[in-house]
């Protein structure tokens, strides 16, 4: 099983938010970027990912998992872009913020690190854990 990373400010769409969508979860919607497009294609339902606040608060505070996998985006007039549905699983004991991520050296070749700006991100099995651990989940 492959692991995520969801980008997501919180102004538009917070981890309250999306826990409060309950277990019939949301859309992840409004991705216009060919490589996250292609994350989003290659997402399978059941596989997890990471709910991280960008530009405010800058920190991992949750993890989803993906109940739907890849079809169009109706909001998408070109029609080339799709999303998949995710719903809310637990937060994070403790957020792990994008600071303390960057000075982890186990974090070093996270995706979040080197290429901020993507809004879906592969993550591997090692920072799946490596985080999952920073943010009191030991068992991920």
């Amino acid at each position: 099983m492959a692991h995520w990373l969801f980008k997501s400010e919180p102004s538009t769409w917070s981890w309250q938010q999306q826990v409060e969508a309950g277990e019939g979860g949301t859309f992840w919607n409004g991705v216009r970027n060919h490589s996250a497009k292609l994350n989003l294609q290659a997402m399978k339902v059941g596989e997890r990912g990471f709910f991280y606040h960008s530009n405010e608060g800058k920190a991992v505070v949750g993890i989803v998992e993906v109940i739907k996998p890849y079809y169009p985006d109706h909001t998408d007039e070109s029609g080339r872009f799709g999303m998949v549905d995710i719903k809310a699983v637990k937060p994070l004991a403790q957020p792990v913020t994008l600071d303390a991520i960057k000075v982890e050296p186990r974090l070093k070749d996270m995706v979040l690190v080197n290429n901020s700006r993507l809004s879906v991100q592969p993550v591997t099995e090692a920072e799946w854990k490596a985080v999952c651990e920073m943010g009191g989940l030991p068992k991920g």
